[in-house]
């Protein structure tokens, strides 16, 4: 099987795709550590994780397919690794972000609550 690109197109792939990767990751980290802590935003922060899981989950999928279908180290490998943490953190950051979401909505209901006494 002829690979899908060159040992340099990989290097190139993996920098560029890496560093995506981060700027993306540190984007949707502090736009829902600051709008999650106020409960405004929701919908964008819930937008941007799911862009990312499903771009993890994607990337991961192609990857395996590539490993499953012969493909070298060089092609399947920075598919793999950036999909496989992508998957992983954001599967895990979900819970964590809804529960930030609701300590905003106790938090408004009680001060709603205290307004009203």
């Amino acid at each position: 099987m002829t690979p899908w690109w060159t040992q340099q197109t990989a290097a190139y792939i993996g920098a560029i795709a890496g560093s995506a990767n981060g700027l993306l990751g540190a984007v949707i980290g502090t736009v829902a550590g600051i709008y999650g802590q106020r409960g405004k935003g929701k919908r964008v922060v819930y937008a941007l994780f799911a862009i990312a899981l499903v771009g993890g989950v994607a990337s991961l999928g192609v990857g395996l397919y590539a490993l499953a279908t012969g493909q070298p180290y060089m092609v399947w490998y920075p598919l793999a690794l950036i999909g496989g943490i992508d998957t992983l953190l954001f599967t895990i950051l979900t819970p964590v972000i809804r529960g930030v979401y609701r300590q905003a909505e106790a938090r408004r209901m009680e001060a709603e609550e205290l307004r009203r006494t």
